[in-house]
């Protein structure tokens, strides 16, 4: 039988075990120690962020945001459909509404010529995602932004090391939101961050990490005990998580140097099979440098998308589809939302699937998936 190649496998940095086994010995594993504070300190210089905190997930960084912004009943924040669910659940965990809006056809990134007219006298927040690593058209949202004086944040849970018209992502919001889970680029098993680039949110930052104390103006001899000043939650990693990332984020250029081969290998040899069969392969804008986070096929339809992951996984190797309308979803239907409300979301739902792509497939392995794809009868 042949070998299982999975649809994502971690990337394994050996310096990891010694980092563990560094904080482990080190007696402080809560957080905050040497590990996070490396961490940090080396994301803040790849993103170019002004400040950056670590958190539990990418999740937690989204409830952070939206605690930043205040959001409340009877608020709305515009956000896609064709995202993760932690987008939308930090946004309904604060009773705000969200107002979903369509994707492009072309890169599947959150529409801009849509904007604004979903906008409102009760709009709080924008929330964009990165979809693939490959950036948003920043330029319009945040002109659109600045002339209603709405904020906005970037859900860039697959952007780490893409940029737009050379600017890094999550550098463009005032807020924006990382993840380190299994699946990306920069993995910590879990992880994530949020980066902070309107200096005057810092402090409520940090209170909020800290369970809604002022602990870290207290650690900085600000103040000289810490209480209670805010509502916040338990959002900080232990040093255990920070050690694993700090192996990866130091070992990033060779991780994203063979993402990036196997990105551009499946494009290449790939282009004239789409072609011929009408599947759709990612695009790329030329303002737009992506960090090879996702290589996806867009089917000409749900049945055949259906039979080519069949395909795939009889021949032991594993594709999937990705995100549900959240419109759609239960909770989205309760939001108001209804069938055709984002076509595009629809019908692109229907007919994607993601390829392997992981640091250490090896180039038997990408050749084997390429060679499947090309055997797969339409």
């Amino acid at each position: 039988m042949l070998k299982k190649i999975p649809f994502n496998r971690p990337a394994y940095i050996k310096k990891a075990e010694a980092y563990l086994s560094q904080a482990l010995q080190s007696g402080h594993l809560s957080g905050d120690g040497e590990f996070t504070k490396q961490s940090t300190a080396l994301l803040e210089k790849i993103t170019g962020v002004k400040k950056a905190l670590l958190t539990t997930n990418c999740t937690h960084a989204l409830e952070m945001a939206a605690i930043l912004m205040d959001l409340k009943a009877g608020d709305e924040v515009i956000l896609p459909s064709f995202t993760f669910v932690s987008t939308v659940n930090a946004v309904v965990l604060r009773g705000a509404k969200p107002v979903f809006i369509d994707i492009r056809p072309d890169t599947l990134n959150f529409d801009e010529n849509q904007l604004e007219r979903l906008i409102t006298s009760r709009t709080k927040a924008i929330f964009v995602v990165h979809y693939a690593g490959v950036a948003c058209e920043m330029d319009l949202i945040n002109q659109i932004s600045a002339k209603h004086k709405i904020p906005v944040v970037e859900d860039n849970a697959h952007g780490l090391f893409g940029s737009y018209k050379g600017k890094n992502l999550g550098t463009f919001g005032v807020l924006a939101t990382q993840s380190f889970h299994e699946t990306k680029n920069i993995s910590a098993g879990e992880g994530g961050a949020l980066l902070i680039n309107d200096p005057n949110l810092v402090e409520h930052a940090e209170i909020i990490r800290e369970k809604g104390t002022n602990r870290s103006r207290f650690f900085r001899g600000q103040v000289d005990k810490y209480t209670w000043v805010d509502i916040g939650s338990s959002y900080l990693p232990s040093e255990l998580i920070a050690g694993v990332l700090l192996a990866q984020l130091e070992s990033a250029e060779q991780i994203q140097a063979k993402r990036t081969a196997i990105w551009n290998t499946y494009n290449a040899q790939l282009a004239d099979w789409s072609e011929k069969n009408a599947v759709r392969l990612p695009y790329i804008p030329k303002d737009c440098s992506h960090p090879s986070h996702m290589f996806y096929l867009l089917m000409p339809n749900l049945e055949t998308r259906t039979r080519f992951i069949e395909w795939m996984k009889s021949q032991n190797i594993i594709c999937v589809f990705h995100y549900l309308p959240l419109h759609l979803s239960d909770m989205g239907l309760k939001f108001g939302g209804q069938p055709g409300d984002c076509p595009v979301t629809e019908d692109v739902s229907d007919r994607l699937v993601r390829l392997p792509l992981f640091y250490d497939l090896t180039e038997q392995e990408l050749a084997r998936v390429i060679d499947t794809v090309k055997s797969f009868s339409l």
